[in-house]
């Protein structure tokens, strides 16, 4: 069983995969659709969940700086429920704030050509949110032992 990192956009869905162990995480896809059309991106996403055993989703959660929640988290809240309502397994949010900017300077740092990071920066800021929760579930695995 494995978890899903999630980076919703207006038009892409970034998508990511832990390892089986849940300590690496992976660049996995990008979902293309319409502005805000999120049914093709479920549609899409449900051939990924079943392929790939999941079971937990991890969902960037785009908080303004200051820490408040702008239009595009509740975008995200709404989102989330509908996840929750179409494969019945659990959502987890995870602060995402920063984490295209650092996508962009990792691919950049790489001499990765603008092209290719138009490609990739969805499925790379998805990647980048799902290893922070992992990171994150280790360290409180291990306090808790």
């Amino acid at each position: 069983m494995k978890y899903l990192g999630l980076d919703l956009g207006t038009r892409t869905l970034g998508v990511s995969i832990s390892d089986a162990t849940k300590t690496v995480a992976g660049a996995y896809c990008t979902i293309h659709f319409d502005d805000d059309d999120y049914d093709k991106a479920l549609t899409e996403l449900a051939t990924i969940i079943e392929k790939e055993s999941i079971e937990k989703m991890i969902l960037g959660f785009p908080k303004n700086m200051n820490g408040t929640i702008g239009p595009r988290a509740e975008v995200t809240l709404e989102f989330k429920k509908k996840l929750e309502d179409k494969f019945h397994l659990p959502v987890e949010l995870q602060d995402e704030r920063l984490s295209t900017k650092e996508a962009e300077f990792y691919m950049i740092s790489e001499g990765m050509s603008r092209k290719k990071r138009k490609a990739k920066i969805d499925s790379l800021a998805a990647n980048i949110i799902l290893q922070t929760y992992l990171d994150k579930e280790r360290v409180e695995k291990n306090e808790r032992n």
